[in-house]
């Protein structure tokens, strides 16, 4: 049944995505907001933000574990269905693509950049940057947004069950969305140390899902990776695993200059279809672990 739950969860994520409707940040924003009043002196406490996440996802292992228990455990999944429908998806980044590969065709860099600007980090906004370095930077934000919202559930939920999945969505929501800004980096080291092992099995199934050669060049680089962050460990093999120069936009205007234009709308396609197959090399090997009896 966890194959099943997954898989009606992921059709339904698809949908409401391309609807841009039901984002899982605008529902984690509202959740984490109990948490905008703190004490002076104690802005950067992890105490309500850890109750915030842990609280829920202990309830639904709980209720996963009295109904398996009971004999009912077909009862929870539903449950299951709802809560991963509701963690997962990346509506909006759709419309916000589709703008910015328009605009880069016609050469339109800053239009472009301000078609993007809101979906990538903060840190990252309102800075003048060249046509390359933008375009690294809204497809590291991409890699990591689908990572974070689809690979990291998947995982946690296949591995640990529901509980595990909330938690480790609800870690990078407090690292992105927690209100006291001091504590954030407190839980982005938390949100990285979960992200660890699925992020480089990840990177791992570029190599099944792009091409093997240039994947094994580069996945020595990043993998097993102690230390890298996650974003560079994924756009590296991601790199490695697509040909065209898709994600190295300097060496592909040297060598492909004439077709400049279309590197913007080229790249995002080339970096969305590889993420696509590799949810669909997970789901194949999912099945292949319920067929085992493993999960």
């Amino acid at each position: 049944m966890v194959l099943v739950v997954f898989l009606l969860a992921y059709v339904i994520r698809q949908r409401l995505d391309r609807l841009g409707v039901l984002s899982s940040d605008d529902l984690w924003r509202s959740w984490l907001h109990i948490g905008t009043r703190s004490k002076a002196g104690k802005e950067g406490s992890l105490f309500v933000g850890l109750l915030l996440v842990l609280g829920p996802a202990v309830l639904l292992g709980a209720l996963v574990l009295a109904a398996g228990y009971g004999g009912i455990r077909v009862v929870v999944y539903p449950v299951e269905l709802i809560v991963l429908v509701l963690m997962m998806g990346v509506p909006g980044w759709r419309p916000a693509l589709e703008a910015y590969t328009e605009a880069w065709s016609r050469g339109d860099m800053q239009g472009a950049w301000h078609h993007i600007e809101d979906r990538l980090p903060e840190d990252e906004r309102g800075s003048a940057q060249s046509a390359e370095v933008m375009h690294l930077s809204v497809s590291r934000a991409l890699m990591v947004s689908v990572f974070e919202r689809f690979f990291l559930v998947v995982f946690w939920y296949v591995v640990g069950g529901i509980w595990l999945a909330v938690i480790a969505r609800g870690l990078v929501a407090l690292a992105e969305q927690w209100p006291q800004p001091a504590a954030r980096q407190r839980f982005a080291i938390a949100a990285d140390i979960m992200a660890w092992v699925p992020s480089r099995l990840l990177a791992c199934t570029f190599g099944v899902a792009g091409d093997l050669a240039g994947w094994s060049r580069s996945i020595r680089l990043v993998v097993p990776g102690f230390g890298k962050p996650t974003d560079n460990v994924l756009m590296t093999a991601a790199s490695g695993s697509l040909t065209g120069y898709a994600l190295d936009p300097e060496r592909f205007g040297q060598v492909y200059a004439g077709d400049w234009p279309k590197f913007g709308g080229r790249s995002i396609r080339a970096m969305r279809d590889l993420l696509s197959r590799s949810m669909l090399v997970w789901i194949c090997a999912i099945a292949l672990l319920v067929i085992a009896g493993i999960v």
